[in-house]
C-alpha cells in the first residue's frame, strides 16, 4: 500500500453496528461510547496510513489525548449500522488533531462530530516530537463536515 501524498489528506471510515450493551433502556447509545468509536477510528486511520500504534510505540513515541470536544446533534439507537469517519484536522511538531464525524451509514444522517487532540510522548512520558516520517504519513485534510 502506498501512502498518500501529504498534499492530500486522508479520510478514512469504519461502520459498526450499536450493540445492546451500548444502550441505556430506551435503546439510545450512551454518549461515553462515542469515544470509544473515536478510539477505533483513528485507530484505523493510522492503520490506513501505512503506520499502526503499535509500529509507533516501538518507535518509543506514545500519542496521548489530551482534548476532546463532542457535540451530540441525533441519538444513535440499538442495532444502527454506523459509518465513523476520521480525518487529520491539524498536525503540528508535537500535537495532531483528529476529526470525526458519525453517521448512520445508510443514509448520511450525522449524527455527532468530535476532535480529539494528542500529544506525542517518549518512553518516560515527556513530550516528544513526532518523527518527520509519522508527520509525512498523517497529511492534514479539510473537515468534510462541518463541527
Amino acid at each position: 500500500m502506498t501512502s498518500p501524498p501529504r498534499s492530500a489528506g486522508l479520510v478514512s471510515a469504519i461502520e459498526h453496528r450499536v450493540n445492546y450493551s451500548e444502550t441505556d433502556q430506551m435503546g439510545v447509545v450512551y454518549h461515553g461510547n462515542y469515544v470509544i468509536w473515536f478510539d477505533m477510528a483513528r485507530t484505523e486511520h493510522m492503520r490506513a496510513t501505512g503506520l499502526t500504534y503499535k509500529e509507533l510505540e516501538a518507535q518509543g513515541v506514545y500519542l496521548a489525548v489530551t482534548d476532546l470536544r463532542v457535540r451530540y446533534r441525533q441519538p444513535a439507537r440499538y442495532d444502527d449500522l454506523l459509518r465513523i469517519r476520521c480525518w487529520v484536522r491539524d498536525l503540528a511538531s508535537r500535537r495532531v488533531i483528529f476529526g470525526y464525524a458519525v453517521e448512520r451509514a445508510a443514509s448520511g444522517e450525522l449524527l455527532a462530530t468530535a476532535e480529539t487532540a494528542l500529544i506525542a510522548l517518549d518512553r518516560r512520558h515527556t513530550i516528544t516530537r513526532i518523527p518527520e516520517h509519522v508527520c509525512d504519513l498523517l497529511p492534514s485534510a479539510p473537515d468534510p463536515v462541518r463541527l
